[in-house]
């Protein structure tokens, strides 16, 4: 019922019915572990039925953007906040739902500060839609990756990248790394990938976001070790636990890293350039932390990884048995990068592949990911 303007739209976006009956269900001593999960199964359930993709846009916003569409002059900011809190619903609602659904609401979105920005919006609203555009195209183009479309992820990570050349350094680092990670998993061989994120770790040394910096500095050990360049991966790693020490009370990206995220790049450091023992334990303790649902798909890449660990460690049942939780994650979020680690791991069961419970992985892997 809340979910529902008085003209039977769905709206689940700040300032709708529902986000206030959220609010209020807060005040009144609900979690937001709860909340949470009742917004999510609100928004699954509208997805379901082939409806809601304007549904996270607030009722007020849908006059004023239809406005400014047609005179970008009257874009204001009650325009950018509707337009950035799709993106961050969106953003937020990875590893809940679908990433083929969160496809199709964010696409609004990003069409319309496409089209703002194509236009004379006031000169004071311009540095904040662009941040909101460009935002929002590295988020698409993570998005279309994920569902296997590269073309598309190509050109919306090079249009993010030509959009944010105007604004701060770590958000350029952002964009550069987000095309980084799909530049490696989309194309054969690191140099590409490696070019990007050595770009990004100069960018991000003379940016404002140290956790962005640590990030940056932690794929470009994880690059280097998967090149075997084991003392390039290390000092990368340092510089990454220097930048992840440092004071971040006021880092403009609060939520881009963590050193859970951190010790899951140590993991894979370990692994292909150091102890299958020290990688499996590190992977433990970062898939540990990772509990959020937004945390799901790293969670499961992690555990993938602690997988192949215990492979090299000569305990390839176990392994298997770690790989069935990670067939699940895979299945309900749709990520690729999971999917693609999982058919890595199998490939290393292959001298175990007459093996009863290598049979059944295959089972679930084929119902689950398909053949």
């Amino acid at each position: 019922m809340y979910a529902r303007t008085p003209a039977g739209d769905l709206a689940l976006g700040a300032g709708s019915d529902f986000a206030e009956y959220l609010q209020a269900l807060g005040l009144l001593g609900e979690s937001e572990h709860r909340t949470a999960g009742l917004r999510t199964t609100v928004l699954r359930a509208t997805t379901d039925a082939g409806s809601g993709v304007l549904a996270l846009l607030s009722p007020g916003i849908h006059a004023s953007l239809a406005a400014a569409l047609a005179d970008p002059s009257q874009a204001d900011d009650q325009t950018a906040t509707g337009l950035a809190s799709v993106v961050a619903d969106v953003n937020a609602e990875i590893g809940s739902l679908p990433l083929v659904r969160l496809q199709l609401l964010l696409a609004p979105a990003v069409e319309a500060a496409r089209q703002l920005l194509g236009g004379a919006v006031p000169p004071s609203l311009a540095a904040r839609l662009r941040n909101i555009a460009v935002a929002g195209m590295a988020l698409a183009g993570r998005l279309a990756f994920e569902t296997r479309d590269d073309a598309a992820s190509r050109a919306l990570h090079a249009e993010a990248t030509r959009e944010a050349a105007t604004l701060r350094p770590w958000r350029q680092a952002s964009v550069q790394l987000s095309h980084a990670l799909v530049t490696l998993y989309s194309t054969e061989g690191l140099d590409g990938a490696r070019r990007l994120v050595d770009q990004a770790v100069r960018t991000a040394q003379t940016g404002e976001s140290v956790l962005v910096r640590a990030r940056a500095h932690a794929l470009q050990a994880e690059l280097a070790a998967r090149c075997g360049h084991d003392r390039q991966a290390q000092t990368a790693l340092g510089l990454a636990w220097y930048d992840m020490d440092s004071d971040h009370t006021d880092d403009p990206a609060p939520m881009s890293f963590s050193p859970s995220h951190l010790r899951g790049f140590e993991g894979v450091c370990e692994l292909y350039v150091g102890d299958p023992r020290a990688a499996h334990d590190r992977f433990a303790r970062s898939a540990a932390a990772l509990t959020t649902p937004r945390e799901r798909v790293q969670r499961a890449i992690i555990t993938t990884d602690q997988a192949l660990a215990r492979i090299r460690l000569g305990e390839p049942q176990a392994a298997a048995e770690l790989l069935h939780d990670c067939v699940a994650a895979a299945s309900s979020t749709g990520g690729r990068v999971p999917a693609l680690r999982l058919r890595q791991a199998r490939r290393e069961l292959r001298p175990w592949r007459r093996e009863d419970w290598v049979a059944h992985l295959d089972d679930h892997l084929t119902d689950a990911l398909g053949p």
